[in-house]
């Protein structure tokens, strides 16, 4: 890397204050280094680093206009973080293939970069492996010292909420980790497949449980979901799959 021609690679530059004195200050190439460094401590996926809200192209046919709400809302709250947010997060539901997670990494992108926030990624099952390695005796630290960043987090995001079997493991650690972030007023983004509906009520027969679509409030619990909806806003997204329509209008097909 060559050295900055402001600073000379020392990371500090000699500016005027409002008062008139000589004060020192982190140059643009530090500040732009630390930017980097929180980028990469979020442990966003590979595939996921480029994702911004300024990437989030809808501009094709027959686009939902659930989408363009869904980017405006995004962008709403990274304005609003994190003041007007209190705590708040948003979640994110729809079928696959509508860009949930791209707009997920893109608001903690933005608010890594514009708010210096120190942000978590975990996918579902990764995040529950993750917690899980603690029993392992091989591994040298305590189920607390896990879950320590990801109750802490200032923003963490939570992706495709809901696709590891539910069991009563599951469902424990995720009302921890979610009852711990929310009295905390710390925001949690979180995507999900599954539609955000209370489980099916009552005794229903195999082909009534057949046929009705399995909802998030199967998947963790209705409790958890009552908290989910309380500690986010909803954001609905709808309509066809989103990236080979983008790979369609790509091709210009």
């Amino acid at each position: 890397m060559s050295e900055c021609e402001i600073c000379g690679g020392v990371g500090l530059v000699r500016v005027k204050s409002d008062a008139g004195l000589w004060v020192s200050r982190a140059c643009e190439c530090q500040e732009s280094q630390a930017e980097d460094l929180r980028i990469k401590s979020a442990r966003i996926p590979n595939k996921y680093r480029k994702c911004t809200l300024d990437s989030y192209w809808i501009d094709f046919t027959n686009a939902h206009e659930s989408l363009n709400s869904a980017l405006r809302t995004a962008r709403k709250f990274v304005d609003a973080y994190p003041i007007d947010t209190k705590g708040k997060g948003l979640l994110f539901v729809g079928a696959n293939g509508l860009g949930k997670t791209h707009l997920a990494v893109g608001v903690l992108q933005r608010l890594i970069r514009e708010r210096g926030v120190q942000g978590l990624f975990f996918d579902y099952r990764e995040l529950l492996k993750h917690i899980q390695s603690s029993y392992n005796p091989q591994v040298q630290a305590t189920e607390l010292e896990i879950l320590r960043p990801i109750l802490n987090a200032e923003v963490l995001i939570i992706d495709d909420i809901g696709t590891q079997k539910p069991t009563d493991w599951v469902w424990d650690t995720v009302a921890y980790v979610l009852n711990a972030r929310y009295n905390g007023e710390l925001s949690t983004i979180i995507t999900t497949h599954f539609p955000a509906l209370p489980a099916g009520k009552g005794q229903l027969t195999d082909p009534e449980k057949a046929a009705r679509e399995i909802s998030l409030g199967d998947r963790i619990g209705d409790s958890m979901l009552s908290r989910l909806c309380e500690m986010c806003i909803r954001v609905e997204m709808s309509g066809g799959d989103f990236r080979q329509s983008v790979k369609r209008a790509s091709f210009g097909s």
